[in-house]
């Protein structure tokens, strides 16, 4: 799944706290949220219409078209359109009141943000900048990028086990049972840096190898910041099950059919969900670890040629993960 540039800018925030407790982050950072509430706004329209040209002319208008340069980024990166949210607006009534109140939370997501960045550009000095953006998606998507923007699903990645997925069709419900189960808001700053991490990285060549080791850094060194990894399914099923993994992965790393592996649901031949991050993930630990100079190790792997099959089968065989 995505995400999603140049370090600490003045802090910028577009849009107001939700509610007298919220409060900014510290410091620096662009951190944008006015699209939350032009969303609520446009839902609770849209609600109250029944005709559905005009409920079509009110999301454009009170959303898309108020919009920040991060949702249109968010739309561009994941393919939203007016008819989708209009679709998921009248089809999942009890799960957007219970998503609503949780979206309020992006500010508390963000209390941490400016202490990771710093621990960050401690981590790797050649850190760039980037915003950050919570909107309204359709569920595609709890983070990923654009350029140098970092793009969070407010639906998904601010949500915990309240809420209601009864009326979301399957596989969906499955799968966003199982990760609201996480407790994603929790997650939050493993999350933002995860997706920070992105924008500094080269986009990913075609093969399974090529993004599942770009996940997998990202996982690796949001975990060194935060000193957190996601309580997801597959970090339970990779370390009980490592040697069919390391296996499969060998036999299926240098092909484009991921299906198995990234961004899809349980319904693969593992009943496990993106197990490539895992897979990446430990790849990226086994190679920082051998490496005695660690700071370099970080920033080659954040700095690696992704859309080169020959340099990412460099960092895989120094990692000595698969033999």
């Amino acid at each position: 799944m995505t995400a999603w540039k140049r370090i600490l800018l003045v802090l910028l925030v577009a849009g107001a706290p939700f509610g007298p407790a919220a409060a900014a982050p510290a410091a620096s950072t662009q951190v944008v949220t006015a699209d939350i509430e032009n969303f609520w706004i446009a839902h609770d329209a849209i609600r109250s219409e029944a005709d559905p040209a005009r409920k079509q002319r009110l999301i454009q208008s009170l959303y898309i078209d108020r919009g920040t340069p991060g949702l249109h980024a968010l739309m561009q990166a994941r393919g939203y359109t007016a008819e989708q949210y209009v679709a998921a607006i009248d089809a999942w009534p009890r799960y957007w009141a219970s998503v609503r109140p949780l979206t309020h939370r992006a500010f508390a997501a963000t209390t941490g943000l400016e202490a990771d960045l710093a621990t960050l550009k401690r981590l790797y000095p050649a850190l760039r900048p980037a915003s950050i953006t919570y909107a309204i998606g359709v569920l595609r998507t709890g983070g990923t990028t654009l350029d140098d923007k970092v793009l969070i699903g407010a639906e998904l990645a601010l949500g915990d086990d309240t809420v209601d997925v009864s009326e979301l069709p399957q596989p969906l419900q499955t799968r966003l049972r199982t990760f609201y189960a996480s407790q994603p808001f929790h997650n939050n700053g493993q999350n933002n840096i995860h997706e920070y991490i992105h924008t500094q990285q080269i986009e990913a060549g075609d093969t399974l190898a090529q993004y599942a080791l770009r996940e997998g850094v990202a996982e690796l060194v949001a975990e060194r910041v935060t000193g957190k990894k996601p309580d997801l399914p597959l970090y339970v099923y990779g370390p009980v099950h490592e040697a069919e993994l390391k296996r499969q992965f060998q036999a299926d790393r240098r092909g484009n059919d991921y299906r198995d592996w990234l961004y899809n649901s349980s319904a693969n031949r593992f009943g496990v969900s993106d197990l490539g991050y895992y897979v990446g993930y430990r790849i990226a630990s086994a190679y920082y670890a051998a490496q005695p100079d660690k700071a370099k190790a970080i920033a080659t792997l954040i700095e690696l040629r992704y859309d080169d099959v020959a340099a990412v089968d460099e960092v895989i065989l120094r990692s000595g993960y698969i033999r």
